[in-house]
């Protein structure tokens, strides 16, 4: 359970500042599509190296996406 927790938080992390960089670049293009997708290894090997149980997939994909959201809203000016 805190594994889950852990993996979670770093999906978070992990997609803040791809969410950053996605906001900059053209809608449907290979930065945009790449800042997508470039996380999605780190936390499927990090699931599977920790022994984490598949129906924690979903909540992952949800904090992801929310990293990404509050990455896009990140203002540095």
């Amino acid at each position: 359970m805190w594994t889950a927790f852990i993996i979670a938080a770093f999906a978070f992390a992990l997609n803040l500042p791809f969410g950053y960089i996605r906001k900059s670049a053209k809608k449907y293009s290979r930065k945009w599509l790449l800042c997508i997708h470039a996380p999605v290894p780190m936390i499927i090997i990090a699931r599977i190296t920790t022994h984490t149980d598949y129906r924690f997939i979903p909540i992952f994909i949800l904090i992801s996406v929310a990293g990404q959201v509050c990455g896009g809203k990140i203002n540095l000016n």
